[in-house]
């Protein structure tokens, strides 16, 4: 059923096999720790191949909570009066949104993450113009690469779609990969902010060592193992429930 790459529900499968929807959850939890498929809310899809990237829509519904902390993190450490560059991708979207009012300045990499930081008056967003991805409409080629590259900014703020400390970071689109090593030209610093299991992925356009950003910000879920490679690095490593609880 998961090899359509469409969704299937928990109840679905439990009908179709006669298990428990317990036991179904546990067994996409195992499947999804050895990256055989991605669970979602309430139900689990294919896993993509190396080069080929996730719906938008289905990663928009996937790690939601995760996200959401990750983005009210990113708040914690941006100061007003900065100048940013917001990533892409529904990490990227969901810190545009968080960040929406604040008096930054954002170069976003979509559209989507220009239209969160717009919604609230007070931020002044920048997009470097040229074609746009398909369904992610996320900003490529060697357009907007050319205009990150004239600038300098503050703090880049980027969610690469995978993060091995092992293989580095890496794209499944070449263009991404050649916009994202601009950033990484263009700021001061750059904070890498990933979900947990990016940190155990490879897509197939490599764009930097893990050494070549300042700083990881994930959660608590993510493996001690690969926290410990990257501060090996010289990443400095935060966890975006520890930040939420000291800004209390």
């Amino acid at each position: 059923m998961l090899g359509s790459r469409q969704p299937v529900s928990v109840s679905a499968l439990s009908e179709l096999t006669g298990v428990s929807a317990i036991t179904i959850r546990r067994d996409l939890a195992e499947l999804e720790a050895h990256a055989a498929l991605r669970r979602l809310h309430g139900a689990a899809a294919s896993a993509p191949a190396r080069g080929a990237p996730m719906p938008f829509a289905l990663r928009a519904d996937a790690l939601q909570e995760s996200k959401r902390l990750l983005a009210a993190a990113v708040d914690t450490l941006v100061l007003d009066g900065q100048s940013l560059i917001v990533d892409g991708g529904t990490t990227g979207q969901a810190i545009g949104g968080q960040l929406a009012g604040r008096a930054v300045t954002g170069l976003a990499l979509s559209l989507h993450t220009a239209s969160a930081l717009a919604r609230r008056q007070g931020t002044r967003v920048l997009v470097p113009g040229g074609p746009l991805a398909p369904d992610s409409l996320a900003f490529e080629g060697g357009e907007a690469a050319d205009y990150v590259r004239q600038l300098r900014v503050d703090l880049a703020i980027l969610a690469a779609c995978s993060a091995s400390p092992e293989h580095g970071l890496t794209s499944t689109s070449p263009e991404d990969a050649r916009l994202k090593r601009a950033c990484l030209d263009s700021a001061s610093r750059t904070l890498l902010v990933a979900t947990p299991d990016k940190l155990e992925r490879t897509s197939t356009f490599r764009i930097a060592g893990v050494e070549s950003v300042s700083g990881l910000l994930t959660t608590r879920a993510a493996h001690p193992d690969l926290l410990a490679q990257y501060a090996e690095r010289g990443v400095q490593v935060q966890l975006a429930e520890d930040l939420l609880e000291a800004a209390d």
